[in-house]
């Protein structure tokens, strides 16, 4: 794969030390490693740390002169990221298998596109928790989020009982379903 001229073009302000080329690689890549950090055992501090190692590598290439990118960068940074989160994770035993054999698992493009899919659904399930309206979304949040049991719910929403608030709970799901559902489907 060819890298796009846009990902050159951010190389080449990378190895000159343009501010505008390294806030674009931040904007452009960091919630995508943030996130794989934090669902593979990591913290928001693992993931700034991760990838500023990321950018250091990737300035002393760029300023080499002789780096060649052969995918798209933000490839290029997700597997970066991903080996010094897999090393990082080693060296503190909170991983049991070795680095290489996890390797040739999952190519970074399929694991990298997964990862993309399950944001963008993240996203349509928020705008449809949004347009859910009350009580509902309260309602949902108590039982999903807050792990509230269903005696609680029913006394601060005001049902007369547990069966009720499970009732009402069931009937909030189904509306998000149909509204998850109707905007994944349009693409929004």
């Amino acid at each position: 794969m060819k890298p796009e001229t846009i990902d050159l073009d951010l190389l080449n302000g990378l190895a000159r030390n343009e501010r505008t080329a390294i806030e674009q690689l931040y904007e452009q890549h960091y919630r995508m490693v943030q996130t794989f950090i934090i669902n593979n055992n990591g913290t928001a501090d693992d993931a700034r740390d991760i990838f500023q190692e990321a950018m250091i590598l990737l300035y002393e290439k760029a300023r080499g002169g002789n780096f060649e990118l052969t995918s798209k960068l933000k490839t290029y940074v997700y597997s970066v990221c991903r080996r010094l989160w897999l090393k990082r994770l080693q060296q503190l035993q909170r991983f049991g298998a070795p680095v290489e054999s996890l390797e040739e698992v999952t190519p970074v493009e399929e694991e990298l596109e997964e990862q993309e899919r399950r944001n963008e659904a993240f996203s349509v399930m928020d705008k449809a928790l949004n347009h859910l309206g009350e009580p509902c979304k309260s309602l949902l949040e108590a039982y999903y989020v807050h792990k509230k049991p269903m005696q609680e719910i029913a006394e601060s929403f005001g049902y007369t009982n547990a069966d009720n608030a499970k009732n009402q709970k069931y009937k909030c799901l189904m509306r998000l379903k149909k509204l998850f559902f109707a905007s994944y489907k349009n693409g929004n």
